[in-house]
């Protein structure tokens, strides 16, 4: 079980809650934090980033743990844009601390910006601008008589660092990886090479998997970007179905990330990472649309909306595409004396 907060940092109480909205983007969940947090500081958005972690990890742990989480809830949290050109920013919560990209909770957040009037609502297609960590992300939300629907977005430069990497597992099991960057950097490989296939029924062996290739990584390349040292760390690992050659069939991928947590989608950022590194080995060009699957059945589309640099590096900018629901809404706080209900984890 994790280590409790410390007695003197406060949480919201039932006076001063802590007001949510839950999404799911094919499956995988989003905590919309709206209302109930202290003031956050700093000037850029990376700024702010570093302050919650610092200062205000307390209620991370009380959102996205348990009794009111789970060890694979995720959670977005409305801050005040620093860029001109943004309608709203965003920092990511996770079992571990906070992500620079999210593209299933852009998603999400595109239809709850239209929904609850964070923009001026336009039909057939809503824009709306939205500032990450990693960088300015621009969505587009489909409105047709005033309802929104499948979410497509704009994503950062996203670019590879490195091909068919061969490593060791500690059993002496080699490996080939990719690295590459889609708003966060992820080792991709074929799941394939360890005779294992993505599904269901192989999630935790999947995990495992994923973990120690991580740490070999981790143990020998260094991850860097060019452009902010905050964003120059591996997120996690995708794991493919090997079907990189572009086609009309869907290809599955499974992507854990942060402290073993699974994606229940077929992951934003991952799919935009999926598809530099097809557009890098000329297996997909811009005009083709792929389908990219989660171990739900969740379908992202994904394509090359343009092209450009990011540093040293060829990058595109990936167009992908969604749908995310609404669960419901709550009210959340720390009743008296209930030290449990800080945040824990069982695993």
């Amino acid at each position: 079980m994790s280590e409790r907060s410390p007695a003197h940092v406060d949480f919201p109480d039932r006076l001063q809650p802590i007001e949510i909205i839950d999404m799911h983007t094919g499956g995988e969940p989003l905590r919309i934090i709206r209302h109930g947090y202290p003031v956050i500081t700093g000037d850029n958005i990376l700024a702010k980033r570093r302050y919650v972690r610092d200062h205000l990890d307390h209620l991370r742990r009380f959102l996205m743990f348990e009794p009111r989480g789970h060890a694979d809830m995720y959670g977005a949290l409305l801050v005040e844009p620093t860029l001109p050109d943004a309608d709203l920013a965003v920092l990511f919560l996770h079992n571990e601390g906070y992500s620079t990209m999210c593209g299933h909770a852009i998603i999400a957040l595109g239809r709850y910006a239209v929904d609850y009037e964070l923009v001026p609502v336009i039909e057939p297609v809503t824009q709306v601008a939205i500032e990450c960590p990693c960088g300015l992300v621009r969505a587009e939300v489909e409105v047709i008589n005033g309802i929104s629907g499948k979410v497509t977005f704009l994503s950062v430069p996203s670019f590879v660092t490195g091909c068919d990497y061969t490593l060791t597992l500690p059993d002496g099991t080699p490996f080939k990886t990719d690295i590459a960057y889609g708003g966060a950097f992820y080792a991709m490989l074929d799941a394939g090479q360890f005779g294992m296939e993505i599904g269901t029924t192989a999630v935790r062996k999947l995990v495992g998997l994923a973990s120690t290739v991580c740490a070999a990584i981790n143990a020998s390349i260094p991850i860097r970007h060019p452009d902010h040292d905050d964003l120059g760390f591996l997120y996690g690992a995708i794991l493919t179905d090997g079907r990189d050659e572009f086609s009309t069939e869907p290809t599955r991928n499974i992507c854990i990330f942060a402290d073993q947590q699974v994606d229940r989608s077929p992951t934003g950022s991952g799919v935009s990472a999926r598809l530099a590194l097809q557009h890098a080995k000329g297996q997909i060009k811009a005009g083709q649309t792929r389908d990219f699957e989660s171990v739900t059945g969740a379908i992202f589309k994904g394509s090359i909306g343009d092209v450009t640099r990011c540093g040293p590096f060829p990058a595109i900018i990936a167009r992908v595409g969604g749908m995310a629901h609404y669960c419901g809404e709550s009210r959340l706080w720390l009743d008296q004396g209930d030290l449990v209900g800080q945040g824990f984890q069982i695993r």
